[in-house]
């Protein structure tokens, strides 16, 4: 005896038309909210606009940020700011100073001093020339990080009175990792 082996669903009916399409929709939604939630509190993607952090991050490179669980910066870590006193609204840059540090810059011999101690700092793009309108030596207060871009002499950062110190609830979260573009991916 042959048995024949039945269609899934018969011929289409409106009930099962309307069962699959509901579990597709059920799907997509919970796809999207999963999602949202990773991006919302976990992860964020974030675009890199301009040339304040060359070489080591490049215009228009997309980075992830780690958001959930970083509250203390760390001396090097690369931070996406908040910045609404801007038209940028967020910048990128790397952590020099934790309160209580003293920082001074001597922009005539390209010094950056953290504490009185030299910065070895081979991430930059040239030696740190520009200066802004904060006068040197300064004291990070509490609550606060002080922020440079690598590319030190194209970078708006706690040098300028326009950015000074970040307050860290400005910090929007640590670039850890590019995505985009594709032959440059991998962790920061």
């Amino acid at each position: 005896m042959r048995l024949k082996a039945e269609p899934r669903f018969s011929e289409s009916s409106p009930q099962s038309m309307l069962r699959e399409l509901y579990e597709w929709i059920e799907t997509a939604v919970f796809t999207i909210g999963g999602m949202l939630l990773v991006f919302s509190l976990l992860v964020r993607p974030v675009m890199v606009d301009g040339s304040s952090m060359v070489p080591t991050l490049l215009d228009r490179q997309q980075l992830v940020l780690r958001q959930i669980g970083y509250h203390e910066p760390a001396y090097g870590d690369i931070v996406v700011v908040d910045t609404p006193q801007l038209a940028e609204k967020v910048i990128i840059k790397r952590v020099i100073g934790k309160a209580g540090d003293e920082i001074d810059i001597d922009f005539e011999r390209c010094e950056v001093r953290r504490n009185g101690e030299l910065l070895e700092e081979p991430y930059i793009n040239e030696p740190t020339q520009a200066s802004f309108d904060v006068h040197f030596p300064v004291i990070v207060p509490e609550g606060h990080v002080f922020v440079m871009g690598d590319n030190r002499n194209h970078s708006k950062d706690s040098r300028s009175g326009d950015i000074g110190m970040v307050d860290l609830r400005q910090i929007m979260g640590k670039a850890v990792f590019r995505f985009l573009p594709l032959d440059q991916i991998g962790p920061i």
